[in-house]
Formats: structure tokens, C-alpha cells, sequence
């Protein structure tokens, strides 16, 4: 199983999350690329960081909106998304590479990965970028989105995340982030759940219901309350249940 988290996220003066304590316990970082969030020397950093502690690099890719950290929808043509997944491909690529690292696959942020899981319009613009950029590059996204069907059919290698740390409605998509109950909070149910969804491939619902999954990678949010003692749960759980950790990528 991959361990996954959102990191490189912080610029300029404005921290965001412990890069530093996240990065040992992950196999995967998806580092932002400068549009909405992370810095050239945040990147540069977090790519050193990764490389050295044999983590895959990925790229993070979020809409153009550093003032709202990607997490505000946007109606954004189709050339006008191609053309901002391509500048950050190329931005944190260039960057990995000047450390030995490489960008080993695509992971979409905030808005962007919301929208993509039902606009099939977007979602193309989006897996054409990459494939123009790098065609066998693999993207990890939401199990069942717009955004793996579109890239699997494209050539490209696809791999679904799923996350102990989010409540799931009955339909197997997330609980909205601004509803009572959204994020769950305590670190031995949430480490449960991780075992639950490596060793079963299944989560339970809000309502009860159980969802089966089967994902690749289990996300590890960087930016919650007590999300480093969640994560050190999470790794702690799994190893004990003979997980073997390793990325996916």
C-alpha cells in the first residue's frame, strides 16, 4: 500500500503543514508547483527532502489561484487549464531534476480534483496536457472519477486513492468539507479505517454502508489538526498488520 500526502505547499513567508516530520512516514509526496500553493525554493526543497528519504515525487496540480490555495471553483477553458497543467509539469519537473529526483506521476489539488471527478471536459484538458507532456505518465485520482477514466482510456497507468481520514457517503463520494463530520479526528479510528480499506479494500459509509474500494494509495492530509500523530497512527497500523509500504509509483 502507498501512503500519499499534499506537501511543498508553504510560500514566501506563509507555512503550510510539517513537510519535516510528514515526509518519513509517506511513500508518495504530491508537491505543489507554484499556481496554488508551494514556492521555487519550497519545491526545490521538498524535492531534495524526497529524493533523499527514497519518497517518489509527484506533481500537485491545482487551478491558478494562490489567494484561495486552489480550493475555489473556477470556469477555466480548455486551453486555459492545458496550459496551466503544462507550466507546472515543467516547473516541477525541471526542479526534480536539478535533485536528482523525477516527477513519477500526477495527483490533481483541491477544486480541480473535485471538479474533475464529474466534468469530463476538464478532465480532458487536464489528461491531454499530460500526454502531451509525458505519455505514459501516471495519474492517482478518485476511484470511479471522469479524471481516471478519461486517463486510463488515454494510455496513461491509473491509480486510485481513497482516505481514512474523510467520512464517505453511500454513493462512495466524500462527505463536503464544510459539513458537520466531514473530517474525522480521532487517530485510533481513523488508523482502523486504514487497515480496513489496505487489508479489505472497503470503508464504511456515513450510513452504515460498506464501499468497496480497493484503492492504491490511502491520502494522508498534512494540513488537519494532530495530522502528524494521525499519520504516525496510520503507518504504525498498517506495518503492525503486515502492510508493506511501498509506492505505487
Amino acid at each position: 500500500m502507498d501512503l500519499n500526502a499534499n506537501l511543498g505547499e508553504s510560500f514566501g513567508t506563509w507555512t503550510m503543514g510539517d513537510d519535516a516530520a510528514m515526509l518519513p512516514l509517506v511513500t508518495s509526496a504530491s508537491v505543489a508547483c507554484g499556481l496554488h500553493a508551494g514556492d521555487p525554493v519550497t519545491m526545490l526543497d521538498t524535492c531534495r527532502e524526497a529524493y533523499e528519504l527514497d519518497v517518489r515525487v509527484g506533481a500537485h496540480l491545482g487551478y491558478p489561484d494562490l489567494a484561495g490555495f486552489g480550493l475555489r471553483a473556477m470556469d477555466i477553458t480548455f486551453d486555459d487549464l492545458f496550459g496551466a497543467v503544462l507550466y507546472q509539469l515543467g516547473a516541477l519537473d525541471g526542479v526534480a531534476h536539478a535533485v536528482g529526483a523525477s516527477v513519477d506521476y500526477v495527483k490533481l489539488h483541491g477544486a480541480l480534483y473535485e471538479r474533475t471527478v464529474r466534468d469530463a471536459e476538464q478532465a480532458s484538458a487536464v489528461v491531454a496536457a499530460i500526454q502531451a507532456y509525458d505519455p505514459g505518465l501516471p495519474v492517482l485520482g478518485f476511484a470511479g472519477s471522469a479524471l481516471l477514466g478519461i486517463a486510463k482510456d488515454a494510455g496513461h497507468p491509473v491509480f486510485s486513492e481513497a482516505f481514512a481520514d474523510r467520512a464517505y457517503l453511500p454513493d462512495g463520494t466524500l462527505v463536503p468539507r464544510g459539513q458537520d463530520g466531514a473530517l474525522l479526528q480521532d487517530a485510533g479510528r481513523i488508523a482502523e479505517r486504514a487497515v480496513r480499506l489496505a487489508t479489505k479494500g472497503e470503508v464504511e459509509a456515513v450510513d452504515g454502508t460498506v464501499l468497496r474500494i480497493n484503492p492504491d494509495s490511502l491520502c494522508l492530509h498534512g494540513d488537519s489538526p494532530g495530522s502528524i500523530e494521525t499519520a504516525t497512527a496510520i503507518r504504525a497500523a498498517l506495518v503492525g498488520a503486515g502492510v508493506e509500504l511501498e509506492s505505487f509509483a
